[in-house]
């Protein structure tokens, strides 16, 4: 990529920001002033501001750093060290007029960084996959490949990567088929099959963790794929004090009519010709405490947003972990399964 596709002016809004960053699928924006390299912004300066409610058509120079790191072509050779000596993931090269001429990234400079997260992680595995059939009439969802392997192997394979080495699948439908694929894996982790002797629904199921999980973990559907530094996540929650944490994308959506808006007298108060929502959904992925399941009832069927509803409306703290739209993959429809599939593909 070049320089330029990563630079954006600073009149430009935060919607527009999060959109670049997915494209270059880099953490980090140069923002110019009339063509001139002025600030930076990551995607942590955005999101800091969705938490603090920010209005997402607000301009990038409100929460951009106007005082960022940079080093000039002579000192090039000193990036690798100065890169980790400041904890930052990009660094502007500028020419004597202080123009960006290239950039270099950390995995570019092949700094390496320890990201161990050593949690357990439990696997919803049990569901029919209705809004998958017929594919799910022969094969259970977590068995659908997306390319060569399942998908419940790429999320495994996911968290793996970034140390987590104790996973907790809770199955029901089909769920010998799953044992028996998963049985003749070559793997190097612990993997541990849960069975539900009924449907107990996306939160039910955890009660039969009891005395099994004793400390915080990371709870996620069986048909989505997060792609976010997921050490981050967990010292988030953990510095919030959550007792869950939802991980949440943005979702950006246009209506393809145009919608009008009535008066009280019944008359058109707005016309508004294909308007594009935005707003954040709920992916399938939590950092939870283990009190969770300390106080589920036992056999008693729920889902797990409705566990928390429950502690939210008794004033427990539920937090929110906000990603970008390019950051979630969800394979819990047909299309969205393919995109799935060819997304992978390209990444690898």
């Amino acid at each position: 990529m070049d320089v330029k596709d990563f630079l954006i002016d600073e009149e430009c809004t935060m919607l527009d920001a999060m959109k670049l960053l997915d494209e270059v699928a880099k953490k980090v924006l140069f923002i110019t002033k009339d063509s001139r390299f002025v600030a930076t912004i990551t995607d942590g300066d955005i999101r800091r501001w969705i938490l603090k409610k920010g209005n997402l058509d607000a301009k990038v120079k409100d929460i951009a750093n106007y005082t960022p790191k940079s080093l000039n072509e002579s000192e090039k050779a000193l990036a690798k060290d100065f890169m980790r000596n400041n904890s930052i993931e990009a660094l502007p090269i500028l020419n004597e007029d202080g123009d960006i001429v290239s950039l270099v990234f950390w995995n570019d400079a092949k700094i390496e960084r320890k990201r161990k997260l050593e949690v357990p992680v439990v696997i919803m595995a049990g569901g029919e996959g209705s809004r998958l059939y017929p594919y799910t009439k022969i094969l259970p969802k977590p068995l659908m490949p997306i390319g060569e392997i399942p998908i419940a192997e790429h999320i495994i394979n996911r968290f793996h990567k970034n140390g987590c080495r104790e996973f907790h699948l809770i199955l029901n439908y089909k769920r010998n088929m799953i044992k028996a694929y998963f049985n003749d894996v070559d793997k190097d982790y612990k993997l541990n099959y849960i069975d539900e002797e009924q449907p107990l629904g996306t939160g039910g199921g955890l009660s039969l963790l009891n005395g099994i999980i004793n400390s915080t973990f990371i709870l996620s559907n069986c048909d989505i794929l997060i792609e976010a530094d997921y050490k981050k996540i967990f010292n988030y929650h953990k510095s919030k004090k959550n007792l869950v944490t939802i991980v949440c994308s943005l979702k950006n959506i246009t209506i393809p009519y145009g919608v009008i808006e009535i008066s009280e007298t019944g008359e058109i108060e707005e016309m508004k010709e294909k308007p594009k929502l935005s707003f954040f959904t709920n992916t399938g992925m939590y950092i939870v405490e283990p009190r969770i399941i300390e106080e589920l009832e036992e056999n008693k069927t729920i889902g797990f947003p409705d566990i928390i509803q429950k502690y939210k409306e008794a004033g427990e703290k539920i937090g929110v972990y906000p990603i970008s739209e390019h950051s979630w993959l969800d394979m819990g429809q047909l299309d969205e399964m393919e995109k799935m599939r060819k997304r992978l593909e390209y990444d690898e």
